[in-house]
């Protein structure tokens, strides 16, 4: 099997996700060689052929030179996957190129099975199989799904590619997302609230133990959904992305799009009912009870030690 990979560049700096393409062609066991519109200022670490547009001439977004240049690599390295992030510029890029391709897409793959992607679906609560049936695939795959084992290293063969293609729009520059709210990729301890708190009523629960453990409360996407917690309070892909010294994590099952979220935290102890959670996979600690009979004698215990601290 071969995989052409994308990566991505914004400012001139390749993104890490890149990596994470890499490291699905390493679980499939795939040939795989590397497209990008960006810099060899900043050119990714990895063993093998890289096609490098120059973003300075071909801008880091212009998905109609984009798709011109990619045909043209797939049309000389014949590969049978074409991979990109399930970013902005994955969700861009891919169905046009699929189309150019005549290609089937396969969006948001959190995993690689029996031959078959894996897919979310019921709002990640299952998991489905796929299996294209065209020549080439284009498959995009979900942030925090794929990560190497280590740092990446490599020294690439960079190609140059160039080209140029009539286009009705042009980019015009990135705009930051305006922050409401906490800003929880500042805090050192959090603690997250997920669906297995219950109802909206514990809320209220969770965010008094972060009151005792002097951190910020965080909030899974299913109770954000459900309107318990506002999105700014939201850890995970769709979310805020913290690495906090210590996460602490009440009632939430661990789906991927969660954890791509925290996965950098230094110490993550995790409260759940389910000793098969998958959140139990990242956890340092994972603690089989429930959270709403465990929480009010952890904030207890945490009171009655800053209360005797205090009496000197």
């Amino acid at each position: 099997m071969k995989a052409l990979l994308v990566g991505e560049y914004r400012q001139g700096k390749l993104l890490d996700g890149t990596y994470e393409t890499i490291a699905f062609a390493q679980k499939l066991g795939a040939e795989a060689v590397l497209f990008a519109a960006g810099s060899e200022a900043d050119p990714p670490r990895f063993d093998g052929k890289v096609y490098l547009a120059d973003a300075a001439q071909c801008g880091e977004y212009n998905p109609a030179l984009h798709v011109k240049l990619l045909q043209e690599v797939v049309s000389q390295e014949n590969p049978d996957l074409v991979v990109l992030c399930h970013s902005s510029y994955g969700w861009d890029l891919a169905p046009r190129l699929a189309l150019a391709l005549k290609a089937a897409q396969v969006s948001e793959v959190v995993d690689y099975a029996d031959g078959a992607f894996v897919l979310p679906a019921c709002n990640a609560k299952l998991r489905r199989q796929v299996r294209p049936k065209s020549k080439v695939a284009v498959v995009t795959l979900q942030s925090g799904a794929f990560n190497l084992s280590g740092e990446p290293t490599g020294n690439p063969q960079v190609e140059k590619v160039a080209g140029t293609v009539e286009e009705g729009m042009s980019f015009v520059g990135y705009e930051a997302a305006e922050k409401g709210g906490v800003d929880l990729s500042r805090a050192e301890i959090i603690v997250t609230a997920g669906r297995g708190i219950g109802k909206p009523e514990n809320v209220a629960l969770i965010e008094s133990l972060a009151n005792a453990l002097g951190g910020e409360m965080g909030a899974s996407r299913p109770v954000v959904d459900a309107g318990w917690v506002d999105h700014s309070r939201q850890v995970g892909s769709t979310g805020q992305v913290v690495s906090p010294k210590v996460y602490v994590a009440c009632g939430v099952s661990g789906a991927i799009q969660h954890i791509s979220g925290m996965k950098k935290s230094g110490f993550v102890v995790a409260i759940n009912k389910d000793k098969g959670a998958p959140i139990g996979e990242v956890a340092d600690v994972l603690v089989v009870a429930d959270v709403l009979q465990l929480a009010p004698a952890l904030i207890s215990a945490l009171q009655e030690g800053e209360a005797s601290r205090a009496a000197g």
